[in-house]
């Protein structure tokens, strides 16, 4: 049910854009008053299709209790959790935007002057968005992550980060049929192209959910890929300079690169597993065996 409303809410309020025949044409090209309309209604899907199976079909608790809808304790946490749900997603941009620089498939230009008002306007135009992402959050970091990985790991585990890495992406398709995530690409290299890039994004962001036992630094790091990642995809380039996602930042083949190097190694230290945390947050540590030394005779 969750995925059925979760969907239909995108395509309804996507609806007037395709009607109207909008499509993206290039990645400098700025969205007008409706298309920021439809896609901020859009952006409230996920969340209704959680709160709506919580309240009336799961019934399992609170809201905010099954949907981790609180501040990571104890306050210092909160200030650190969110540091880092900013800190990690530029340093991946900043690394895959190197990469396809060094390969000559990013025109690197990043222009000094003016970069601390960018910067500024940036941080503002986050806070404003914040609400938006909430309401993808809630969806699947809240909701249905969790429950696919309900008291499972191994092959289960595996099939939770990749189901809702996959639901996530699928769910922006009536975007990619209009050219909102690759413009100028046809709909069979976008699509795929989507659900790579939200694969190993997902885990990204679970990762920030699990050590802080809340959904709000999963927030805070979506709405930095969406908005900041992808301002400085331009910012940092040539002036006029032809720019392709499929070949930059986080959704293009360096970001692919960065970030599943970044999961690989969350990974393989364990922080991927919803039982290598405690319920506040933190990780359990293991603790060596204390040996026993006999007492004398």
């Amino acid at each position: 049910m969750f995925l059925t409303v979760a969907n239909l809410g995108m395509w309804a309020a996507m609806a007037p854009l395709l009607l109207t025949g909008f499509r993206r044409e290039s990645a400098r090209s700025e969205t007008g008053t409706l298309e920021e309309v439809c896609i901020s209604a859009a952006m409230f899907a996920p969340a209704l299709a959680a709160l709506l199976v919580v309240r009336y079909v799961d019934r399992t608790g609170r809201i905010r209790d099954v949907l981790a809808l609180r501040w990571p304790r104890p306050h210092g946490r909160t200030v650190r959790s969110c540091l880092l749900a900013l800190a990690v997603p530029a340093a991946l941009t900043t690394v895959a935007l190197g990469v396809g620089g060094a390969f000559g498939h990013y025109p690197l230009g990043v222009r000094w002057q003016g970069l601390a008002a960018w910067a500024a306007a940036m941080l503002l135009q986050m806070l404003l968005s914040l609400p938006l992402f909430f309401g993808e959050e809630l969806g699947w970091q809240g909701y249905l992550f969790p429950r696919l990985a309900r008291g499972g790991g191994g092959a289960r585990l595996v099939w939770a980060y990749v189901g809702t890495g996959a639901a996530f992406a699928l769910w922006h398709l009536p975007t990619l049929l209009m050219g909102g995530q690759y413009p100028g690409r046809p709909w069979y290299m976008s699509v795929p192209a989507m659900v790579i890039s939200c694969v190993l994004l997902l885990p990204v962001f679970t990762w920030l959910r699990l050590r802080s036992a809340s959904v709000v630094p999963a927030v805070l790091g979506h709405t930095f890929v969406s908005t900041a990642s992808v301002g400085m995809v331009t910012v940092f380039a040539a002036p006029d300079a032809p720019l392709d996602p499929l070949h930059m930042g986080l959704t293009g083949w360096p970001g692919w690169i960065v970030t599943a190097a970044f999961v690989v190694f969350l990974a393989l230290t364990g922080r991927l597993r919803p039982s290598a945390y405690a319920p506040g947050g933190r990780r359990h540590r293991q603790r060596p065996a204390r040996t026993r030394v006999p007492e004398p005779p």
